[in-house]
């Protein structure tokens, strides 16, 4: 956070000013309150809804009870009629997942100026904290809860990382960047046909977040792979990544979107939803108006050598919401000047399919994930 921001809020007769910080995008809270373990849920969630931030002072795990009980009472809203549409159905999911993150995001929790958690109970957060909000510097801070928790489960993630049977390793996901859970990706690009070139020469992947598909690559034999991203925090990320798998030497990490020079090989998995964030941490999930997909296609071709790909790997699911025409991508494809060569298919294997309770369990259900093997138009 380059501006400093700080809450306020009165104790008794003392006011105190304390440092506000938020990666999740959470705006400044405007009206404060002091809260502790004599705050019942239903007034807190009456607080909380109509923009009141509760400042925890008493036990953690009351305060994480507290948080529990705020969810529960937000859920309890009538969910809304059937929608028109499948869009209309997921705008109306995303409005209600933004209403849930406002609310819970209410209840606040005090940092010293080391990243401990100053509360009773409370679990040694400090290396958790430094991972993603770098090292303490600024003084005593005030955080959401429900963000601290986040990060605390994603230093859980990376301490333990993610099991890639491609690679025959884990990858450790830092704070704030896309999680490769989802394998199925991962398998069309371990088996997809690599172009000769790539074996002896350079392959690019473009938005390489954690370094995954650069690491499945290197397994494969490419010599060397150039991976960018735009985010500081996933070039830091996809760094560690390749001194832990041993491919500092195979794989350059870079800033940007496409790497200076051509390559036999170009790969990108862009985020797959044409929506707004509504957070910086959706970012990985979320492109809006295809802006990264438009990007990548129309600087492909003059980034390949003759005769080289382009993959991209890319779900269907925006078609199946009505997001994106069923046949935009194609159509973008070719004004970009390439062809698709080959198709590889697959369905996800996540849980969401089979929930027949999830608002967009048909469109899940049809979800298709392709690997598009493109080549410039001669």
């Amino acid at each position: 956070m380059s501006e400093i921001h700080r809450i306020r809020w009165t104790d008794g007769d003392t006011e105190h000013t304390v440092r506000w910080h938020s990666e999740t995008g959470l705006p400044l809270p405007r009206r404060v309150v002091p809260a502790d373990d004599r705050l019942g849920a239903d007034a807190a969630h009456r607080l909380a809804c109509e923009g009141t931030a509760l400042l925890w002072q008493g036990d953690y795990h009351q305060a994480r009870q507290l948080l529990r009980a705020l969810g529960r009472r937000v859920d309890r809203k009538p969910p809304p009629a059937a929608a028109a549409s499948p869009a209309a159905a997921f705008h109306l999911q995303r409005r209600a997942a933004g209403h849930r993150a406002r609310v819970l995001g209410k209840l606040l929790v005090p940092l010293r100026e080391d990243h401990t958690l100053d509360l009773r109970r409370a679990p040694d957060v400090r290396a958790a904290c430094t991972e993603a909000y770098g090292p303490p510097r600024q003084g005593p801070s005030v955080v959401s809860l429900r963000e601290l928790l986040g990060v605390i489960g994603a230093h859980q993630w990376r301490t333990k990382g993610v099991e890639i049977p491609a690679i025959g390793a884990r990858i450790h996901p830092h704070y704030g960047v896309f999680s490769p859970v989802r394998g199925e990706y991962l398998d069309l690009v371990a088996r997809a046909p690599l172009p000769a070139a790539a074996y002896d020469g350079t392959a690019f992947d473009v938005g390489t977040g954690t370094g995954v598909l650069a690491a499945v690559l290197a397994h494969r034999e490419v010599q060397r792979v150039v991976a960018t991203d735009s985010n500081p925090r996933a070039l830091a990320c996809a760094a560690d990544n390749m001194r832990r798998l041993g491919l500092t030497r195979r794989v350059e990490i870079t800033a940007g979107l496409f790497p200076r020079g051509r390559a036999a090989l170009v790969v990108c998995n862009p985020p797959w939803l044409p929506a707004k964030p509504n957070s910086p941490l959706e970012q990985g999930v979320y492109d809006p108006k295809g802006a990264m997909l438009r990007a990548f296609l129309s600087g492909l071709s003059r980034h390949l050598l003759p005769g080289g790909e382009g993959w991209l790997i890319m779900s269907d699911l925006p078609e199946h919401l009505g997001l994106r025409a069923p046949d935009e991508l194609r159509s973008a494809i070719t004004s970009a000047g390439l062809h698709v060569t080959d198709r590889l298919d697959t369905h996800p294997r996540h849980h969401r399919p089979s929930d027949p309770t999830d608002p967009l369990h048909a469109a899940r259900t049809a979800e298709i994930t392709s690997l598009w093997r493109l080549r410039a138009t001669e």
